[in-house]
């Protein structure tokens, strides 16, 4: 059968050339190299994408230490921008009313006051990268050293917290999904919304009138020292760290029990139920190792909230940390210390935070390996 001028029917219906046209072969042979011509190739990859290629985890980890690196040095502008926008002059302040123009004029030159913000900006965050935060206008003593002396009293308060509050909370979680709508549940579920929505100054004067002033089992302030004992200084922040335990405790419970619950929905914990599996074998062995991406990250977040929370805990307790010290600069209008413990607690916050987003990464096999 002819299909057309030049063609004839192969076998299974397909149109052939015959032998021997040199026009049809040339015109097929110039379609397929026109096809071949306008079909698009693979374009090449960068170094960067053939890396991230090679190596999905380290280039989201690289990606996620240079976002939070360039979110650190936006945080470093609005915190300097914000302290030049306050109102006032610090050297009309710290020498009164009476100063003459002249010793007002002596003491911003002795500051830096007199140069351009943005000159003052890079010198400031310049020598910050050093560790060199400068002098207390205040005290005129350096920042770093009145820093460290604080910063393992922080860390201290915060890591007893983390201490207590993590297994609770994941232990807590579990029970009340092992008694989901029953009494454990409902008595957990009143206490994390309770807990929840008080905020930590009202725990804390709370647990001040309980524990120091009607029944006086434990000490306030809070007062720590160089060499103090530990179980001393133990004791000492006993009330300060039930505070934080208590408002982080909440959030972490609900947020393991949510992640649990969700994996109990899945097909394979039906299996294992079906199979004999008592409930609570299941949720330990079964449903919590594949929630526990979602509850790192829930606790790791708390966490960076822990250290950086603190300052509200400190201040009503007069317990001498990097928050005490802070808001004891506002109130004498001492600007270095001030943008020093900023972007301190700035860092510490978005490291945290970016040590959240890697740990959800590596306890995550879809995201580890993506397709």
């Amino acid at each position: 059968m002819t299909t057309g001028p030049g063609l004839s029917e192969g076998p299974a219906g397909a149109a052939v050339l015959p032998a021997g046209d040199p026009i049809a072969s040339a015109g097929l042979a110039g379609g397929m190299l026109i096809s071949a011509e306008t079909t698009p190739s693979a374009a090449p990859r960068s170094s960067f994408g053939r890396w991230r290629a090679a190596s999905p985890l380290s280039a989201m980890i690289a990606q996620r230490l240079g976002l939070s690196l360039l979110l650190l040095l936006a945080v470093s502008v609005v915190l300097f921008l914000g302290v030049e926008a306050l109102p006032g002059d610090f050297a009309q302040t710290y020498l009164g009313q009476s100063a003459t123009p002249q010793a007002v004029e002596n003491i911003r030159r002795e500051l830096g006051l007199d140069q351009p913000a943005i000159t003052r900006y890079f010198s400031w965050l310049g020598h910050a990268l050093q560790g060199d935060f400068g002098l207390s206008w205040a005290s005129r003593n350096s920042i770093a050293e009145q820093i460290g002396r604080r910063l393992g009293n922080t860390l201290f308060l915060a890591f007893f917290a983390a201490l207590v509050s993590v297994p609770l909370a994941v232990g807590l979680g579990m029970v009340s999904v092992l008694f989901r709508d029953r009494l454990p549940d409902r008595l957990v579920n009143i206490f994390s919304l309770a807990a929840i929505s008080l905020p930590e100054f009202f725990v804390g004067y709370v647990l001040i009138f309980l524990f120091a002033i009607q029944f006086p089992i434990v000490t306030f302030p809070s007062t720590v020292y160089d060499g103090m004992p530990f179980l001393d200084r133990l004791g000492a922040i006993l009330l300060p760290g039930a505070t934080l335990v208590l408002v982080v405790l909440a959030h972490m419970l609900r947020m393991t029990r949510a992640a649990i619950l969700n994996v109990m929905e899945a097909p394979y914990i039906e299996t294992a139920e079906l199979k004999g599996l008592s409930r609570w074998r299941t949720i330990v062995r079964h449903a919590a190792p594949n929630a526990i991406a979602p509850i790192i990250n829930v606790v790791a977040l708390n966490l960076a909230y822990l250290v950086v929370g603190v300052v509200v805990v400190e201040v009503v307790f007069v317990y001498p940390g990097i928050g005490q010290y802070m808001v004891d600069a506002v109130t004498v209008r001492d600007m270095p210390v001030v943008q020093a413990c900023g972007l301190l607690f700035a860092g510490v916050y978005i490291f945290l935070n970016m040590l959240a987003d890697i740990l959800a990464i590596v306890a995550n096999p879809r995201l580890r390996h993506p397709r």
